[in-house]
Parts: C-alpha cells; structure tokens; sequence
C-alpha cells in the first residue's frame, strides 16, 4: 500500500456528522480497506464476555503483515441500543479502530461514529442527573423544625438518611421530602 492509494481511498469515504464534527463509519472503513487490499484480513476476537461486559480484539492486515490492530469494550447497559446488541457493538468498535490504525477512515479521528454516538448516549444519564441536582437545588429547603425534627429522630442513622437521599447536610433537603420524612416520624 502506498499513501496516495490510502489517501484516495479515505477520499471516497462517506462521514457522518456527529456534533458537527466528520467521523467515518465502520462500514466505510471497511469498504476502503477492500478497496486496498481485496485479499486482505479483517479478523475479530471476543477476548471475554462476563457479567454483561464485553471485550473484543481486531486485526487487519495483508498475508502475514498485521497493518492495525483495535480493541473495544462494551457495558450491556451503558445505552438502549446496548441492551440488544452490546457484543455487535463491540466487535463493530474494534475493527472499526484496527482499520483506523491501518489509516483508514483518519482524516478527523481514529473513533467511528458508531463509538461517538454511543459516548454521547452514555453522557446523557450524567446530564440528566446533573439536571436533577439544579433543580433540586432550586426547590425550597427543610424549615429549621423540621430539620430539628429529622436530625432527632434519626440521631446516629441521620447519615444513612442523607445518602438515601444523596445529600450532604440536612439543610440540603428538600422541604417536599423534609414533610414525608416528619410525617413518617410523627405517625
């Protein structure tokens, strides 16, 4: 393989945008890789596969000349699409990076798109929380009775009480949870 076949072949590359940035996707990667080599290898290995975790090991290469090699790893429930498919995604991810250390598909990154998206999608779940505490931070606080009330009743186990609720302090509770929790109590 010379750069100026390589180069043509990444050419003819269709991207996807992924937050306004380019990235090649696998099936491209592959396309081009064949265009190169059409007798070349692409092979795949699940390394292991254990309490919904999945690894995987790829290679690409001509003859006996390994050009890329790529690894990836896949949580069952780190996304929706996930839940059905977690070792196809995997094994998708690491041919994917094997071709791209072989140089196809590089010109804005050695992540598909198919890898992007997926980091994306496992961002959400930490936004959403953090949406969550915002607004929580914005809700009303326990009044000092009832923050007299909880910090008695509970005494020892107020600590259990507050990671339940993942909080620091009593003053950080909501005055909606602060009710329920006095209700509870005075009952």
């Amino acid at each position: 393989m010379n750069y100026e076949e390589l180069r043509k072949a990444n050419e003819e590359c269709k991207s996807t945008l992924v937050k306004d940035k380019p990235y090649i996707e696998v099936n491209e990667r592959i396309k081009a890789f064949r265009k190169v080599f059409p007798m070349g290898f692409i092979r795949s290995e699940m390394i292991s596969n254990e309490n919904g975790v999945c690894i995987f090991r790829a290679e690409c290469g001509i003859g006996e000349t390994v050009l890329g090699v790529g690894h990836a790893y896949e949580k069952e429930t780190s996304s929706f699409i996930n839940r059905t498919s977690y070792i196809e995604n995997c094994q998708t991810s690491a041919v994917g990076r094997a071709l791209g250390m072989a140089g196809f598909g590089i010109d804005t990154s050695i992540a598909s798109a198919e890898e992007v998206q997926n980091a994306i999608e496992n961002q959400k779940p930490k936004e959403r929380k953090e949406q969550e505490r915002k607004e929580q931070d914005r809700k009303p606080k326990a009044t000092p009775e009832q923050i007299r009330i909880i910090t008695k009743a509970y005494g020892d186990n107020l600590g259990r009480l507050l990671k339940k609720y993942g909080l620091k302090k009593v003053e950080d509770m909501p005055i909606d949870t602060a009710s329920a929790e006095v209700k509870k109590i005075t009952e």
